[in-house]
């Protein structure tokens, strides 16, 4: 059964929260405060967290700071109607989507869904596993990515648009299905986000260390795949 934590310090909320969930057949789990709910998230016993950022003990953001040194669970925060900055900072710390309060349900039900299927859609990796293309290598778990052991400093954005590509080699993946792994169902925003991000891994990759590992499929979308350095 699919397991949620709910992270919200409003008792009324988080109760009505978890019947709501445990009515659409998930099993969900609840913590009051930001330390407890990073302990839980760790935990690896969760497939999605949602995450209110003012709590008690740890704020929203600095459980999603700390958790995304290590995890990549798919992360739904809940922000205030017009905090503009908690959004934007959510989304370039690693948050997977948001929804404002007050919400509907039914919309926060539909952005669990779509954050579902894009998260299971890929297996999972082994604690310790490593993706690769040719010399490019990452380690999820530590976050980190090199060249020839040369380290790539990226942004969590970077980061998880570049592990989609991993995870995915030789695989032609669609703007809207990386739109949707990276910023999350609902993304409101500049339409070419996407294409702006593959720019920056080019630059930070491709360019410094002349090779050409990704690639555009004209009218499709991008791919990752081995090849030799270039001559220049």
């Amino acid at each position: 059964m699919t397991k949620i934590l709910i992270v919200e310090d409003e008792e009324k909320i988080s109760r009505f929260l978890e019947l709501e969930l445990q009515h659409e057949g998930y099993e969900a789990g609840k913590a009051a405060d930001g330390r407890t709910g990073l302990d839980m998230a760790l935990s690896g016993d969760y497939d999605l967290m949602v995450l209110d950022i003012m709590l008690p003990e740890l704020n929203g953001m600095e459980v999603l700071r700390r958790l995304r040194k290590t995890s990549q669970l798919p992360v739904i925060m809940l922000t205030a109607r017009d905090a503009v900055m908690d959004k934007v900072s959510g989304l370039d710390m690693g948050a997977n989507d948001y929804i404002t309060k007050p919400f509907a349900i039914e919309e926060l039900l539909a952005r669990i869904r779509a954050l579902l299927r894009t998260s299971v859609a890929i297996a999972p990796l082994a604690r310790g596993a490593a993706l690769s293309c040719g010399e490019l290598i990452m380690n999820v778990d530590a976050h980190t990515v090199t060249y020839k052991e040369a380290n790539i400093e990226l942004t969590n954005k970077e980061f998880s648009l570049l592990q989609a590509l991993l995870e995915n080699k030789d695989i032609v993946l669609s703007r809207d299905v990386l739109l949707d792994r990276i910023w999350g169902y609902g993304y409101i925003g500049e339409t070419n986000v996407v294409d702006v991000y593959i720019r920056y891994l080019r630059q930070k990759i491709d360019d410094v260390f002349h090779v050409k590992l990704i690639h555009t499929v004209r009218g499709i979308g991008y791919t990752i795949k081995d090849e030799k350095e270039s001559e220049s």
